[in-house]
């Protein structure tokens, strides 16, 4: 046990690295508050393309997109663009490496969760709307897209777990992200203290949004059997 307490819970080890620790906590919050709204946004828009047009040229690449880049490996793909980019004369800084690589990540995943959400808009919706005088992008925006996300919120969110347990790999392109300050920590003081609390820290954070995902679920659950 004082073996345990020595190289996983060090008082000391806690006190000196706390600081470098919660400096890397603000840099992965950055990322998570930049790639976050990126992926959703680019996401949207590929499931918008998807939905609306209608050229089968255009809707093969869409799916070659998506498949893609739910296939490529996130970590093979940020390394990728920050050490293969160079050779074709585009050099990224670690953050845009790290901002276009989700991006391309999460649009994939985003993008089918949109997809499913305004498929699951009757048809009738879009009628109605446009019955009334509303265009075709008025009732997108009015109507189906609000109706949409509200049919997948519990999706999405799941999702924006996902992608913040994923920033941890930003430290492979020298982000010094939390997981980045944990490790030089670690390696500079022989002692793994460091990595648990950024486990700890990480855990803090994710677990109340687990928690508000599981009523997400059970309150859909709910309201689909109420419906049948």
């Amino acid at each position: 046990m004082e073996q345990i307490l020595h190289y996983f819970f060090n008082l000391e080890v806690l006190r000196e690295v706390a600081p470098y620790v919660l400096a890397g906590l603000w840099t992965s919050l950055k990322i998570s508050i930049w790639v976050i709204p990126l992926g959703l946004l680019a996401g949207l828009a590929v499931a918008l393309a998807g939905f609306l047009v209608r050229n089968r040229l255009v809707r093969a690449l869409l799916v070659v997109y998506i498949d893609l880049f739910r296939a490529f490996p996130p970590l093979v793909l940020l390394i990728f663009l920050y050490t293969g980019l160079p050779y074709l004369g585009v050099e990224l800084s670690p953050m845009g490496c790290v901002a276009v690589g989700f991006m391309l990540n999460n649009s994939s995943y985003f993008g089918e969760i949109f997809r499913a959400g305004l498929e699951s808009v009757s048809r009738g919706q879009h009628e109605a709307a446009r019955s009334t005088g509303l265009s075709r992008l008025q009732s997108l925006i009015h109507i189906e897209i609000p109706q949409a996300v509200r049919n997948v919120f519990p999706d999405l969110v799941s999702n924006m777990i996902e992608v913040v347990k994923l920033t941890t790999i930003a430290s492979v392109v020298s982000v010094p992200d939390m997981l980045y300050a944990a490790r030089t920590a670690q390696s500079m003081l022989y002692n793994p203290t460091p990595i648990v609390l950024a486990a700890a820290i990480y855990l803090a954070l994710l677990w109340p949004l687990v928690v508000l995902l599981n009523r997400l679920e059970a309150r859909q659950r709910g309201a689909s059997a109420d419906a049948v």
